[in-house]
């Protein structure tokens, strides 16, 4: 099985004590659905925080500020009979404006959801810890 690998950028986007999270279209390899951050591709010309950025705008709706990176996730997944290394940046953003319901076509809902059942609702660990960095961020401690 060839490996490939693919990087992606996404964000943690706060107002207050409250993130945006969103449920894909795309299901999880099991058929469920999943509850996520927004991120996706960075492509040619941009930066992680670009794409992190367009990809927070595209998929939620919202504007947001860069404040700090939070660091990256990494793991391994299956498509098409290759294995992918898949590796995604994470940035905290502070709300500006806009509307979660002007989400675009990839998203079925988007939400603002508290950070701390964030940290404990999001389907994947690696997203859940971003959570909960973003709330060490916003509290102080990081």
């Amino acid at each position: 099985m060839p490996a490939g690998s693919e990087h992606s950028a996404g964000g943690v986007v706060v107002r207050g004590r409250e993130c945006v999270v969103i449920v894909p279209t795309r299901r999880a390899a099991n058929g469920a659905k999943v509850l996520a951050l927004p991120k996706g591709h960075v492509d040619p010309g941009e930066t992680p925080p670009q794409a992190a950025q367009r990809e927070v705008r595209e998929e939620t709706g919202v504007e947001a500020r860069l404040l700090t990176e939070l660091g990256e996730v990494r793991y391994w997944y299956a498509r098409g009979g290759r294995r992918i290394a898949k590796r995604v940046d994470f940035f905290l953003f502070e709300y500006l404006s806009g509307d979660v319901e002007d989400h675009d076509h990839e998203v079925e809902h988007a939400c603002w959801m508290p950070l701390e059942e964030a940290a404990r609702q999001l389907s994947y660990q690696g997203e859940r810890q971003m959570a909960e960095r973003a709330l060490s961020q916003i509290d102080g401690d990081g």
